[in-house]
C-alpha cells in the first residue's frame, strides 16, 4: 500500500521540475527531461526523476506504517 500512496507525490514533485526545467529549455542533466504527448496534450516530463521521488515517498510512507 505504501508504494500506491507514494505514487502521488512523486508525480506531483516530477511534473513540477520538469515544467520548471523544461521552461528554461534545459535537459537537466542526468534528469533527462523531454516533452511528452499524450492525446494532444503535451508536458514535460522525466522518468529518472519520477522513479527517484517515488522511490523516497515509497521509503518514508513504509516507515510511517
Amino acid at each position: 500500500m505504501p508504494l500506491f500512496k507514494a505514487l502521488i507525490p512523486g508525480v506531483l514533485l516530477t511534473f513540477v521540475v520538469s515544467l520548471i526545467l523544461g521552461s528554461s529549455r534545459t535537459k537537466g542533466g542526468w534528469l533527462e527531461v523531454h516533452r511528452i504527448t499524450i492525446e494532444g496534450i503535451g508536458f514535460h516530463w522525466s522518468w529518472p526523476l519520477f522513479l527517484l521521488t517515488t522511490g523516497i515517498a515509497w521509503g518514508i510512507f513504509a516507515m510511517m506504517d
